[in-house]
């Protein structure tokens, strides 16, 4: 298994992967009517594109040149305390290749991608992570803690009701 930063040629894969692994997720949590509303707002290829132009870093874990998940995060700026915030903002494993360690390995990718960008300093990674998901008890495993939860309207009278987790990272 090999983790890759994504470029715009890999946003088809993304979206591929997306159909199948989001809708898989969130079957039992959304409505259809949410499920495609999310799909065409998060992967829609100008979405990802626009994402990408925005400073969204993607990577990919690909074995034997199939890919098996993705992984996203962006700066969100700095907290009271001068901390630099980073979002996490998707970290989605395919169904087949879930419980291999595929997350972790993105997820590590991603904290790496973070440390590199703050040249080693202290910094914080957050995500929203839906509160009956139970990719909850994933990031738990690895360390983050819930900061606080709410109801976040999306548009078209949809809302994300999550959980903010994080993960503060040290100095090196």
């Amino acid at each position: 298994m090999i983790i890759r930063k994504a470029t715009y040629e890999d946003i088809p894969t993304i979206r591929a992967m997306a159909d199948v692994v989001f809708r898989c997720t969130y079957r039992d949590i959304l409505s259809p009517e949410q499920m495609e509303y999310m799909m065409e707002w998060m992967y829609a290829p100008e979405s990802l594109s626009r994402q990408m132009n925005e400073g969204h870093r993607f990577f990919i874990a690909e074995e034997e040149g199939n890919a098996q998940g993705y992984a996203s995060f962006r700066f969100d700026g700095a907290d009271g305390a001068g901390v630099p915030v980073f979002h996490l903002e998707k970290l989605y494993v395919m169904p087949a290749s879930q419980g291999r360690g595929v997350g972790r390995m993105l997820l590590g990718a991603v904290v790496a991608g973070v440390r590199e960008a703050v040249g080693g300093g202290k910094a914080r990674l957050e995500l929203n992570v839906n509160r009956d998901n139970p990719a909850v008890g994933f990031y738990r495993k690895l360390g983050l803690r819930v900061l606080r939860q709410g109801d976040f309207p999306i548009g078209k009278g949809f809302y994300m009701n999550d959980f903010i987790m994080g993960l503060d990272l040290a100095e090196d």
